[in-house]
């Protein structure tokens, strides 16, 4: 196994909590845990950095799983039931962890988010844990291992990249001025439903905005939205191990996250929508209009 110390830059320099009203509660939830997740998300960058996959498996329609993905769940479900051995464990290829079903706090793991882009020698993928208490996300680590950046926040403690805050961006001209990322079409027996919307609203999205880009990682979506590479965020479903730590971190770089219905993001949203400022009503009259359209 990997020596841990040897793959995360030393937590020196880390920026503090700032907790605001929810005082000392909060910051003893998430002080700890942040230095465990950073340090997990560390191991399994190393991971997929080092690693070529030897075994791609079909897991569905159109959705596959590697031998590095479980690799990696393997190695970082071990390496936080040992750190914080009452956190409670998700994960997207293994599902629950043993004996920790009904707790608190759970950790919620993407081993790589963009398996489909890793498999193909892409270095548009991510590890991605973060840790859920009362079904809420609290903190988010996203490390994107091929470009050398990490992104990491905290409920009221701000947002960072490599350690410098980061802000999501206001276009001045809205949608028009808008780069606007849309999450993977879906997969599976369910997905005509959701991919005949998706193809509405990227009709409508074409003709609006400035730019559409479609990734291959909601992680990286998130992340690059509270980075200010694009403006907004726009995921048609809710896996929380592919959006908890993505929506962490674009909400305290400033941006709105939201369900379909205009209602905050929580575990039962249907979907992720994610801008800064007055551009995220724009993008839920945009797909409420999708929505309404044959």
């Amino acid at each position: 196994m990997l020596a841990q110390a040897d793959v995360l830059p030393p937590d020196a320099g880390t920026p503090p909590l700032h907790t605001g009203g929810m005082g000392r509660d909060l910051e003893t939830t998430v002080a700890g845990p942040l230095s465990v997740g950073r340090r997990a998300t560390g191991v399994a960058a190393e991971v997929i950095r080092t690693r070529r996959p030897a075994a791609v498996t079909a897991k569905g329609d159109r959705d596959s799983v590697t031998d590095v993905d479980l690799a990696v769940e393997h190695t970082i479900r071990d390496l936080l039931a040992e750190a914080t051995p009452g956190i409670g464990f998700l994960g997207e290829e293994e599902g629950t962890g043993a004996g920790t079903a009904g707790t608190p706090r759970t950790w919620a793991l993407d081993p790589i988010d963009g398996t489909v882009n890793y498999a193909a020698g892409s270095p548009l993928c991510a590890a991605s844990p973060a840790l859920l208490q009362e079904g809420h996300p609290v903190l988010g680590v996203i490390d994107l291992p091929f470009l050398n950046q990490r992104y990491w926040a905290t409920s009221t403690g701000g947002a960072f990249v490599n350690r410098e805050p980061v802000r999501a961006p206001v276009p001045h001209g809205m949608l028009g001025e808008a780069i606007v990322a849309l999450g993977d079409f879906a997969t599976g027996p369910d997905a005509a439903g959701q991919n005949d919307l998706e193809l509405r609203l990227a009709g409508l999205l074409a003709g609006r905005a400035l730019r559409i880009r479609m990734l291959g990682s909601a992680a990286i979506d998130l992340a690059w939205l509270a980075a200010g590479r694009h403006h907004a965020s726009i995921t048609l479903c809710n896996r929380p191990w592919d959006m908890a730590a993505g929506v962490v971190i674009a909400r305290e770089a400033g941006a709105t996250v939201a369900d379909l219905d205009g209602s905050g993001y929580s575990l039962a949203s249907q979907s992720v929508i994610a801008a800064a400022g007055r551009l995220g009503e724009e993008l839920l009259a945009t797909v409420e209009e999708a929505q309404a359209s044959p």
